[in-house]
């Protein structure tokens, strides 16, 4: 095991802090600000702790322009990159959703079904244990008292049986004469927090897609409809009592359309922001990826991700300029790709040769399957 830095140890306790006070806030008795506490203290300790991380493993931390610690989804984004922590993406959705759930009650209001509240911080609970020993060693019961979890007088339900359940309530929230629409939009928030399990872009939640949501909901549209990403996604409960371990799994889901249209009849459909899907530049993709700039050139034409297909890349227009960026999808297509392919054979067959000293340079055969001979301007 590597000797750890001051900033390390700084980081991790104050991750282990933060989740003793959310666990403790969770199992009081007193519900005034309760959800609230819970929320802001475990999605912080897992900041900490991802960035504890990164440090240990000397990955970037700050970023280069703003010299300001990354975000949380930066964080996530990089621990799901990096070798020896390697975050799922169920587990990145997992921490993304406490996330998105954090910020609706920070900055406006949300109403958290107690159910549901507790599958997203067990299933906390349980990756935080999991990211403790498989980075550090560590196990969460060596920082906590064995009685120190969250205590629910339910056990555990199905994440999706949960959802049908709080589906059903704002339905009914939502009925002509209720006059509690409020409250409706406010479980509609959390339920839209929630599909970021699915979707690292609905990770924020937009008042036009609430509205879209409730429009739905009031003309009687079926809950995988109008909630599509998480059609597919259930948790995975094992133990019990104090020893109970909550994991959210994906075993698959019903298509889901894109629009940046919000008035787009379709209570599904969630807007995107491109900048953030797409928010690696070539550079930074060959960085992360490392391997040199002029390979990964090479290597981005072989697998024709610079299509501008808004999977693996988006080019923006600013005026009479443009600039090309990358998704997490371009990333994994590219670090698959360098583990099977010959990177001097691709580079041979791709790479970008000045005009007047193309009859001087005859480069070698590339014997991978789709690899051919491509002149560049």
């Amino acid at each position: 095991m590597p000797r750890e830095s001051y900033n390390v140890r700084v980081l991790r306790t104050k991750a282990v802090a933060s989740l003793r006070t959310g666990i403790t806030a969770f199992n009081g008795l007193d519900n005034d600000g309760r959800v609230t506490i819970v929320l802001l203290c475990v999605q912080h300790a897992f900041e900490m702790l991802l960035k504890a991380i990164l440090d240990f493993k000397k990955a970037r931390v700050f970023d280069k322009k703003s010299q300001k610690s990354i975000s949380l989804e930066n964080a996530v984004r990089l621990c799901q990159q990096l070798d020896g922590v390697q975050l799922s993406d169920e587990e990145a959705g997992t921490i993304r959703v406490l996330d998105s759930l954090r910020d609706a009650e920070q900055h406006w209001h949300i109403v958290v079904e107690e159910g549901l509240l507790y599958l997203n911080i067990r299933a906390a609970v349980t990756l935080f244990d999991s990211l403790l020993g498989r980075v550090f060693d560590e196990r969460l019961a060596d920082h906590l008292p064995p009685r120190v979890l969250p205590i629910s007088s339910e056990p555990p339900q199905s994440l999706d049986l949960l959802v049908d359940r709080e589906y059903e309530r704002i339905a009914g929230l939502l009925k002509p004469g209720r006059k509690a629409s409020a409250e409706a939009m406010g479980r509609i928030r959390a339920l839209l927090a929630t599909e970021a399990l699915a979707d690292p872009d609905a990770a924020e939640i937009s008042e036009a897609d609430v509205r879209r949501v409730a429009r739905g909901v009031r003309e009687g549209k079926e809950r995988q409809q109008v909630f599509p990403k998480l059609t597919g996604f259930s948790s995975d409960v094992q133990g019990s009592g104090l020893t109970v371990e909550v994991r959210l799994v994906k075993a698959g889901g019903l298509p889901v359309t894109y629009t940046t249209d919000p008035n787009a009849d379709a209570a599904a459909i969630r807007t995107v922001d491109l900048e953030k899907k797409f928010y690696m530049g070539p550079n930074d993709l060959a960085e992360r990826v490392g391997i040199a700039r002029s390979r990964a050139t090479a290597l981005r034409r072989h697998l024709g991700l610079d299509a501008n297909d808004d999977h693996y890349s988006h080019r923006f227009v600013f005026g009479g300029t443009s600039h090309i960026r990358y998704s997490d999808n371009a990333f994994r297509a590219m670090k698959d790709s360098v583990k099977r392919l010959d990177l001097e054979h691709v580079w041979a067959a791709h790479r970008t040769i000045p005009y007047n000293k193309r009859h001087e340079i005859v480069p070698p055969a590339c014997d991978q399957p789709g690899c051919v001979v491509k002149f560049t301007e």
